[in-house]
C-alpha cells in the first residue's frame, strides 16, 4: 500500500490524542451520559472513521478504502458483540454506573494494547507462512459455530470468574464496597484494592479473548498492518458512548450474534480460500497453487458484511416488537 509516512504517522498521534482527551474528559467529570451525548459522540466516531475511508481512497486507492471501510464494519459489530459481555460484567460486579465510563475507556485501552500486540505478531506470521491463514479459516468458523450455538447458559457461563480474577482475589486485599472510582482506598488505616481491581482484570481478560476472535477475521479482508490498526481504533472509539446509548436495547438484539456468526462464517472461508490460492503445503495438491479457489472480492466482503447486521438487527427489532405486543395483548 503506498500511503505517505506522515498521513500513517500523524493518523495515529491524531488519533491518540483523541482517546487520551476522552479518557481526561472522564477523570474530571465522571457522569451518567445522556442519549443525546451519546449519539453525539457515536455520530462524531463515526463520522471520523467515514473521513478517515475518504482520505485513505484518496491517497491509497479505492480498494485500500473498501479494504479499510470493510474491516472497521467487521470489528464494530464485534465490538458491539463486547457490550453485551460488558452488561454482564458490570452487573456481575454491581458498578454503579456513574463510574462504568471510566472501567469501559481502560477497558477500551486494554484491548488497544492487546490487539496492537496480535497485529503485530499476525502480520510477522503472516509474512513468513502463508499457509496459516488455514488455521485462522478454520478457528473463525469454529467460533461462528460457538458464536451461533453457543450451547447451556451462555451468560451464566460468562459469569464464572476466569482464574486470574479468582487468584487476584487469593493474593490481593480486596475491600468490600467501591470508593469511587478509585483502585486503591483506606480501610480502617489500612490500603486496600477496591473492587474496581477485579473490574479491570475481568473487562481485560475479555478483551483479550475477543482479541482472539477479532485479529484473525479482520486479517481475511486486509493483510495491511496500519488498516488492521487503524480498523480497530475506530471501532473501539464511541463504543463507550454506544454502551449508554444502546442501554436495554442490547437485551433486544436477540438475533445479532447469529448475523456476527455468518460474517466471523465468511470471512473463514474467504481465509481459506484465500490460502488455497497462495497454497504452499506439500501435502494439498502437491505444493501448488488451487486455482479453482474462489476469489472474493474486498466490496463482495463488505456488502456480504452490511447485509449481515441489517438483516440481523431488523430481525431482532421485529421479535422485540412483536414480543412487547404479545405482552400487551396478554395484560389486557
Amino acid at each position: 500500500m503506498d500511503l505517505p509516512v506522515w498521513f500513517e504517522i500523524g493518523s495515529l498521534i491524531v488519533l491518540v490524542l483523541i482517546l487520551v482527551a476522552d479518557l481526561a474528559l472522564i477523570a474530571q467529570r465522571p457522569h451518567i451520559p445522556t442519549p443525546k451525548e451519546s449519539s453525539l459522540w457515536v455520530v462524531f466516531y463515526v463520522t471520523l472513521a467515514l473521513i478517515f475511508a475518504g482520505l485513505m481512497w484518496l491517497f491509497a486507492g479505492e480498494e485500500y478504502a473498501g479494504q479499510f471501510v470493510a474491516g472497521w464494519l467487521t470489528e464494530y459489530s464485534l465490538s458491539i458483540d463486547n457490550l453485551f459481555v460488558f452488561v454482564l460484567i458490570m452487573s456481575q460486579f454491581s458498578v454503579p454506573r456513574r463510574y462504568q465510563q471510566k472501567v469501559l475507556m481502560v477497558g477500551i485501552i486494554i484491548a488497544l494494547v492487546l490487539r496492537g500486540l496480535f497485529i503485530l505478531a499476525g502480520a510477522a506470521i503472516i509474512e513468513q507462512f502463508s499457509w496459516v491463514f488455514y488455521i485462522f479459516g478454520a478457528f473463525l468458523i469454529y467460533t461462528a459455530w460457538r458464536q451461533a450455538f453457543p450451547g447451556g447458559d451462555h451468560d451464566e457461563e460468562i459469569k464464572k470468574e476466569s482464574v486470574v480474577v479468582r487468584l487476584l482475589r487469593r493474593t490481593i486485599d480486596i475491600s468490600e464496597d467501591y470508593d469511587g472510582p478509585k483502585v486503591r482506598t483506606l480501610v480502617d488505616g489500612k490500603r486496600m484494592f477496591t473492587p474496581m481491581i477485579i473490574v479491570f482484570v475481568a473487562i481485560g481478560m475479555t478483551d483479550l479473548l475477543f482479541a482472539l476472535d477479532s485479529i484473525p477475521a479482520i486479517f481475511g479482508i486486509t493483510q495491511s498492518p496500519f488498516i488492521v490498526f487503524t480498523a480497530n481504533i475506530f471501532a473501539l472509539m464511541g463504543l463507550r458512548q454506544l454502551y449508554f446509548l444502546l442501554g436495554d436495547l442490547l437485551d433486544r438484539l436477540k438475533y445479532l450474534h447469529y448475523g456476527i456468526a455468518f460474517i466471523l462464517a465468511f470471512i473463514g472461508v474467504k481465509l481459506i480460500a484465500h490460502a488455497m490460492h497462495e497454497n504452499e503445503l506439500p501435502f494439498i495438491n502437491g505444493g501448488e497453487n488451487i486455482a479453482w479457489a474462489p476469489d472474493i472480492s474486498t466490496w463482495m466482503s463488505l456488502g456480504v458484511i452490511v447485509v449481515s447486521m441489517v438483516v440481523a438487527t431488523g430481525a431482532s427489532l421485529i421479535a422485540a416488537r412483536r414480543e412487547g405486543r404479545d405482552v400487551t395483548l396478554d395484560e389486557r
